[in-house]
Order: structure tokens, then sequence, then C-alpha cells
């Protein structure tokens, strides 16, 4: 008697992905631009717009509630873009919070115009650093990002499938902008 065999399933392939992108609007913006181009076809690119200008509060608690509702929970992972000046921002910081209050994705690209300090370490927000250092956020280059949305890919899908337990999100939130 002949045994027949089920075709083994199609690989699953995910859903188009929408990502949230956290940066210095007033420094970076040309890379935010960059990003969408590159990307906006394969994903779902989704930005802020300038928090200050949607919510005229300086209450976190609020901010950060608006933040998940309007944006992150609409998204599958967060790329925060570090330049110069991000990681002083506190709205880039309420980003990557809300982020991980959502055990979202979480990846920080390193822009060729980011400084490096005496100590040759790059510039980036320290609730980011605290996630690399975890192991729960990935850190890559710019260089390596506009490989193209295929190599940006397994990026994402790696982002998405960090483990929870290896969120930091205790730090105490940034509560102004500057150094």
């Amino acid at each position: 008697m002949r045994q027949w065999q089920l075709p083994p399933p199609p690989p699953v392939i995910p859903a188009r992905r929408s990502i949230f992108v956290s940066y210095h609007h007033a420094v970076d913006q040309w890379y935010y631009n960059e990003f969408s181009r590159l990307f906006s076809d394969a994903y779902g690119v989704l930005q802020d717009h300038s928090l200050t200008r949607l919510f005229d509060s300086d209450d976190a608690d609020y901010v950060i509630r608006r933040i998940r509702e309007r944006y992150v929970s609409g998204s599958s992972c967060t790329v925060v873009l570090c330049g110069p000046m991000t990681r002083w921002r506190k709205y880039v910081d309420w980003e990557i919070k809300a982020t991980l209050d959502m055990e979202h994705g979480l990846i920080g690209v390193n822009l060729p115009h980011n400084p490096t300090d005496p100590q040759g370490r790059v510039h980036k927000p320290d609730r980011l650093q605290d996630n690399i250092d975890s192991g729960y956020a990935l850190w890559i280059q710019w260089s390596r990002l506009t490989q193209g949305p295929a190599a940006f890919r397994v990026w994402v899908e790696l982002a998405i499938a960090s483990e929870a337990h290896l969120v930091r999100n205790t730090r105490p939130l940034r509560v102004r902008n500057g150094p």
C-alpha cells in the first residue's frame, strides 16, 4: 500500500512590516528622507512628524502614552537614526521607552556624521545603549542599512525576534534636550 505524503508547507512570509523611525528632525532629516526613499515600498515607514508640534505637553507619561497609541502600536520595529545630537533628544528617549514598553523590535543605526567620544565610543541614546548591551537591540552602520530592502529585512526580523527578558527600560526619562 502506498502512503501519500503532503508537501511541506510554504515558508511563512511575514506581512508587510511597519517601521517607526525616531531621529533628530533638525539635524538628521536628510537621512530620514533617504531611509523613506529606500524602504517605503517594502515597509510602512512611520515617523512622528515632530512631537513638539503634535503634543503641546511636557508631561512625559502623557506623551509616551500618545507615542505608544499613535505610532509604536502600529509598528513592528523602531529604527533610531543616530546622529550627532540624537543621544540628547528627550523625545527620542521617550520613543525608545515606548518601543521597549511594547517589546517591539529596536534597531539603532549609526549615521556617517555621528561622532565618537575620546574613548572611541559612538554617540547614541543611553536607553538604546542599555538594550544593545543586553542583546535586545541591534546596532548597524548606515552603510549596511542602505544595502537595500532584502538585507534590511533580515535586520528587522532579527530585531522583532529579540527575547523580551533582555529589555532594559529602567533608566529615568530624559526630561529636557541637550547634554
